[in-house]
C-alpha cells in the first residue's frame, strides 16, 4: 500500500507576478485580457509586463504562459523586454507567482509579422507542452504602417517543476 499524498504537496497553479530576465532585471507582471479588437491589452508602463489570463499559469502542467510587454515608448524610453530582441537559446528566465517560482531555458527567438495570430496559435495556446512565451514588438519600425512590423516571440521550456521559495 502506498502512502496517501498530502494535500499541501499538490501544486495549485497561480498567475505569474514577476519575471527575472536573463540580465537579472526584475519585471513585475500584471494580469491582462484582450481589447475589443482582440489584441492583448499590454500594460502602458514599459516596466510592467502583462500575463494573458486566458493562458496557462505557473504550476499548470501544459500550455503557454504568455507574458508580453512593450519594447519601448516615445515618452518612457527603452523597456526591459528590449533584451528579448537579442536573447540567445540556452539563457534562463525565472517566473514567480505569490507562492511558486520556476526557471525556464530559452529554446528559440522568432520574428512573427504583426497582425492576426490565427496562424500562430502556438504563441497563446493553452494546450501542448508547458512553455513560457515572452512577446514584445520588433523592428522594423514604420510609422506610416502603424509602428513596429514584427513581434519578437521567445519560447522557453521549464528546467524542472515549479518550486516554493
Amino acid at each position: 500500500m502506498t502512502p496517501a499524498r498530502r494535500a499541501d504537496s499538490v501544486v495549485r497553479p497561480q498567475p505569474p507576478v514577476l519575471a527575472v530576465l536573463p540580465s537579472g532585471r526584475r519585471v513585475p507582471i500584471s494580469t491582462v485580457g484582450t481589447t475589443p479588437a482582440g489584441l492583448l491589452a499590454v500594460p502602458e508602463d514599459i516596466d510592467v509586463a502583462g500575463w494573458w489570463r486566458g493562458g496557462s499559469r505557473l504550476g499548470d502542467p501544459f500550455g503557454s504562459i504568455l507574458v508580453a510587454a512593450h519594447v519601448d515608448s516615445r515618452t518612457q524610453g527603452l523597456g526591459p523586454f528590449a533584451e528579448l530582441l537579442s536573447v540567445e537559446p540556452g539563457t534562463r528566465v525565472r517566473v514567480e507567482s505569490d507562492r511558486l517560482r520556476q526557471t525556464f531555458e530559452v529554446e528559440s527567438r522568432r520574428l512573427v509579422p504583426q497582425g492576426t495570430l490565427v496562424d500562430d496559435s502556438w504563441i497563446f495556446d493553452a494546450s501542448g507542452d508547458l512553455r513560457l512565451t515572452l512577446v514584445t514588438c520588433a523592428p522594423p519600425y514604420d510609422s506610416a504602417r502603424g509602428g513596429y512590423q514584427n513581434l519578437a516571440v521567445v519560447t522557453a521550456l521549464p528546467l524542472g517543476p515549479p518550486e516554493t521559495p
